[in-house]
């Protein structure tokens, strides 16, 4: 039974993605099992196996989103290698060369040896990630820097001839819908570039993007709305689900933001009692805040945002989009605000 369901289960992924369909498994009417005269049903058995259904369908999701990342990511490098050979090319043939003679001519004889001062300051800079020896790590650090220097020549190089002979791109980045009005945010609603962080408030860093976040909203003003969801991780963070869920009813009082800067404040300490604590810290209704956390009200809610996420791509914590654009890791402010600035100089956010 258990490589029947792993078949299908392989099956349904590969329809999912090829947009073909699997051979019928099983007949059509429902499963059931029965024992002594009664009847154990489909249903009852989904209802016991629910949370096992739940992660095959985060798997499906992100599987499906994964095959998109991939073919865009596929699709993009090939355009850009064709792209080159295509511009090395007409600029040969314009000079009377070979390609390979103008790679030599503008690129490769315009690479200088790294000089021994510059492999020495690398060296020390780096002494303690190096784990070869001296004498085996100096002829390495060369090469290195000057593979760095020939990728320097190179894109200066071809950035000119896109110039001058006229490259334009129209390969669009793959967007996702993730925004979601309903959820906490920082901004205006119709701002023109929408940030949607997935997070889990035990990750260390989502606690340092978090402060990343912050800054790009203040640089940004008006012109970005920042929009929290829940991605808690409770294979590897075990309070997590509880701090997601706290944190939506704190939203149920208004106080999102301040439970969010509390609860990051202090990954290690999300047990039931330290964030009961922090609600009486924010001056909050205890008794309301007590019986929201219990009963489970807000699971719901982080549900949903887990599947989004993960028909998103979510792998992990954190990955923010922008404007629907998979950007994930902890990534810098710099890298951040560069595709801000693109979104806005072309026209702000896809309807």
């Amino acid at each position: 039974m258990q490589s029947f369901r792993k078949a299908g289960r392989v099956c349904a992924l590969i329809a999912v993605l090829a947009g073909t369909g699997c051979p019928p498994s099983r007949e059509a009417e429902p499963m059931q099992v029965t024992v002594g005269g009664e009847v154990i049903t489909e249903e009852q058995a989904r209802s016991e196996s629910r949370q096992e259904l739940e992660l095959l369908e985060l798997e499906l999701l992100r599987a499906r989103a994964s095959y998109a990342l991939g073919e865009h990511r596929i699709l993009e490098e090939a355009f850009e290698r064709m792209a080159e050979e295509k511009l090395l090319a007409v600029e040969a043939a314009a000079q009377g060369v070979t390609p390979l003679e103008l790679v030599e001519t503008e690129i490769l004889g315009k690479v200088r040896a790294p000089a021994e001062e510059e492999v020495e300051a690398f060296y020390e800079a780096n002494r303690s990630r190096i784990s070869l020896p001296r004498e085996e790590a100096v002829p390495q650090i060369r090469n290195y820097l000057g593979r760095l220097q020939e990728d320097s020549l190179k894109k200066e190089f071809l950035a000119g001839l896109q110039q001058a002979h006229g490259v334009v791109r129209q390969v669009a980045p793959v967007r996702f819908e993730v925004d979601a009005p309903k959820r906490p945010s920082i901004g205006p609603a119709g701002a023109p570039v929408s940030l949607v962080a997935f997070s889990d408030f035990q990750c260390s860093y989502c606690r340092a993007y978090s402060r990343t976040l912050r800054r790009l909203v203040d640089h940004y003003g008006d012109s970005v709305r920042l929009v929290f969801r829940q991605y808690p991780l409770p294979g590897i963070h075990p309070d997590a689900q509880r701090a997601a869920e706290a944190s939506l009813c704190a939203a149920d009082q208004g106080r999102f933001w301040e439970m969010h800067d509390l609860l990051f404040e202090d990954p290690g300490k999300l047990g039931e009692g330290e964030v009961l604590n922090r609600a009486e810290q924010l001056g909050l209704d205890v008794p309301a805040f007590r019986l929201c956390l219990s009963s489970g009200s807000r699971a719901a809610l982080v549900r949903e945002d887990m599947r989004a996420g993960a028909g998103a791509g979510v792998e992990g914590t954190p990955t923010l989009f922008v404007n629907g654009r998979h950007i994930d890791g902890n990534r810098p402010f710099e890298e951040i605000a560069a595709i801000v600035e693109e979104e806005l100089a072309a026209g702000g956010r896809r309807r």
